[in-house]
């Protein structure tokens, strides 16, 4: 097979060489042998259960069941990971009963859902693939209006952060009508021939509202002690278990630390597994914390792998099988951790919907042909939450996989491409994937546009894990690529195409404020491309930076990281006990430089997902940059930027000055009159990647 090495990606020009982090080279000519990840790929049991590998896709929310009831689009979806070569995929969650979540959820509280599981069940064990069902009751974390107006319900009446209600406090008789609905739903998936149940316990869900001592406030059985607060999640389990029989996996998903100031922390989470284990259950999943922790969870500031220390904790204290979760992206990091003993199989939820086939593509030493999450949480999660269908940003056809398919056309063309950011790349692969004759025309040096300034960013570094995907892709289907190459309108009308696709993104938005375009003429004012496209040596002055969208609060992380400690000297000193650890902690979070964001909105990140806004906007409060809204500034001096805010006008000193105001669409050929020309990506309208690639996917399957 045709591939392009990362050497020969970089020596080529294809990506910036200057500033590409090699951290997925690793062993990268031993693993092309195929035989690196024995472990990974080596079967291990649950139970009585043999599986073939020990990768594991979770169970996650995807808004693809409307009623409730298994859809093609659900089917297909999943299909496609169990063809890729999942061992163990984990489908949910099924709700137990009509208050433990919302009617769009997946049920499994009524028999008229077993018909559509089983045939999901079916379609899934076609590829050597063992399915379980994850049992679900969100408890206090349920609003109100997705349960048709009945109050909600937990362990205590103590107000939920996630809804602003309050739930109703379960009677003792009613905690025993919910575990029996655990135990029927437990039977109904049983009965869809799924190969075990999961018993979800993570993430602030009603057995967690039971196990901690800030939601369960009861003084019952169920309540006070450590062993009366784990009694409920141990009797859920205890009737799942008298329901399926011995002979059916049961595990548990556990938050190996709930994150939250008060609740549990893994010492508890050892305790309630050690209790679980000496009951019977047959292997656990563990997590990290609940949705309303401080902690980021899911997002690109998590590294990879970094909540396993929780699982090999509890690995230490039981008897059966643990799996890790949370953002285990990499075969080589999930190999580590099984041979080094911290999990027997590992969680890879968006690595696989990022790309299904990462397990095949994995085990034959493929490496430079999977498609690596980046974490961006654009098409999952913020889509999730959202209320829309999971897709995803590097992969369009997700959540379309059953009306969908990338076919060779019949008819091909002669196709050229201008401009190689997102919406062009996918544009181009997909368009040479259909065997189409491509040929990609990119202005600068290297290809990846918007995608080689968010790189700049600390902690979304995998931004160039795509563009190096993206550079084997070009290589191996045949684009023809010509770098640092513009196409102006006497050169368009001369294109041998059949098609053209303007891709030629977005320009900043340089606004009519006084002084500005002096201070760009003179230097102290400076666009926001530019600094992230520079490798900036820090500023002692301080910083404004106008504008604060995504583009500026991106700006503000990567400004305000160099004036803090670096990680291998924090390493360090706390390895050695050289300093007072609550000192380094504060050097590694406190900026030395002084950053300003002035925004004229009412919020700032306005334009940034749900699931990444919080952890960004409480990085930059740490770090110390200020924060302005509904500030508009009105003019500049060298030194200083006024604006004014509810009438009154303010002066902020700057050393230098960051120009983030918003993008416009970049389309030199928006007057030509060609029929042949196809606008895409930012160059039609300013959006997000997402957008972008979806574009390009979209135009490249229908040409």
């Amino acid at each position: 097979m045709k591939s392009i090495s990362y050497d020969s990606a970089l020596n080529n020009g294809v990506v910036d060489k200057g500033r590409v982090i090699m951290y997925r080279l690793k062993d990268w000519r031993s693993i092309m042998d195929g035989k690196y990840f024995t472990s990974l790929f080596s079967p291990v049991r649950i139970n009585s259960l043999e599986i073939k590998n020990r990768i594991v896709f979770p169970a996650m929310h995807l808004n693809y069941t409307p009623d409730g009831h298994v859809t093609d689009q659900m089917t297909a979806f999943y299909e496609s990971r169990a063809r890729g070569g999942a061992g163990l995929i984990i489908v949910g969650g099924c709700t137990v009963d009509k208050v433990g979540g919302g009617h769009f959820m997946i049920r499994l509280d009524t028999d008229d859902f077993v018909p559509g599981m089983a045939g999901l069940t079916k379609a899934l064990h076609a590829h050597g693939t063992k399915v379980f069902a994850q049992l679900y009751h969100a408890g206090r974390y349920v609003p109100s209006w997705m349960i048709e107006g009945e109050t909600p319900v937990s362990a205590s009446a103590v107000p939920s952060r996630l809804t602003n209600e309050t739930p109703r406090a379960l009677t003792v008789d009613e905690i025993r009508q919910i575990q029996q609905a655990y135990a029927d739903a437990a039977l109904r998936a049983k009965r869809a021939g799924m190969d075990g149940i999961e018993v979800l316990a993570s993430a602030g869900y009603l057995i967690c509202q039971f196990l901690s001592p800030l939601t369960n406030q009861r003084t019952d059985e169920y309540g006070g002690s450590p062993g009366n607060r784990m009694r409920f999640g141990i009797e859920v389990y205890q009737k799942v278990r008298q329901a399926v029989g011995n002979d059916c996996a049961v595990i548990m998903r556990l938050s190996g630390s709930d994150f939250v100031r008060g609740s549990n922390t893994i010492n508890e989470t050892v305790e309630f597994a050690k209790a679980l284990d000496q009951a019977g259950i047959d292997g656990f999943n563990v997590t990290g914390g609940w949705h309303e922790t401080h902690v980021p969870q899911l997002t690109f500031s998590v590294p990879e792998g970094a909540f396993s220390y929780l699982a090999m904790k509890v690995r230490q204290a039981v008897h059966v099988p643990v799996i890790a979760s949370n953002r285990i992206n990499d075969p080589t990091i999930a190999e580590r951790l099984i041979n080094d003993g911290w999990a027997d199989m590992v969680v890879m939820g968006r690595a696989l919907i990022a790309d299904p086939r990462f397990p095949a593509k994995a085990m034959k030493g493929e490496l430079h042909e999977i498609n690596y999450c980046i974490a961006c949480n654009q098409g999952c999660f913020d889509n999730i939450f959202n209320g829309l269908p999971a897709t995803c940003l590097i992969n369009p056809i997700v959540g379309r996989e059953h009306e969908i398919r990338v076919a060779k056309t019949r008819k091909p063309k002669r196709i050229a491409v201008i401009g190689a950011g997102p919406a062009g790349l996918e544009a181009a692969v997909t368009l040479a994937q259909r065997g189409h004759t491509v040929s990609l025309y990119e202005k600068e040096k290297w290809i990846g546009g918007q995608f080689n300034l968010a790189s700049a960013v600390p902690d979304k570094e995998g931004f160039y894990d795509l563009l190096l995907h993206y550079a084997h892709q070009l290589e191996h289907h045949g684009v023809k690529l010509h770098l640092g190459k513009s196409i102006n309108s006497a050169a368009l009308s001369k294109l041998r195409a059949d098609e053209i696709i303007v891709a030629t993104g977005a320009s900043p938005i340089i606004p009519g404020i006084q002084g500005l375009e002096e201070g760009m003429d003179e230097g102290y004012v400076r666009p926001a491309w530019e600094v992230l496209s520079d490798d900036f040596n820090g500023s002692s002055q301080p910083i404004v930076i106008i504008g604060g969208g995504a583009v500026g609060c991106d700006v503000a992380l990567y400004l305000s990281q160099g004036g803090t400690m670096d990680e291998k000297t924090a390493r360090f000193l706390l390895e050695y006990d050289a300093e007072d650890p609550l000192l380094v902690q504060q050097l590694l979070k406190q900026s030395t430089r002084k950053v300003t964001i002035l925004e004229m909105l009412d919020k700032t990140g306005k334009d940034i997902g749900k699931s990444t806004r919080w952890p960004i906007m409480l990085q930059l409060k740490r770090r110390g940059v200020k924060m302005y809204t509904n500030t508009k500034v009105t003019r500049i001096e060298e030194g200083v930027v006024y604006a004014e805010n509810n009438g009154q006008e303010q002066r902020f000193d700057a050393g230098m000055i960051v120009l983030a105001a918003g993008v416009a669409s970049y389309n030199p050929f928006s007057k030509a009159k060609d029929r042949r020309i196809h606008v895409i990506g930012d160059a039609l309208a300013p959006a997000k990647a997402l957008d972008a690639i979806r574009q390009g996917f979209e135009l490249g399957i229908m040409l």
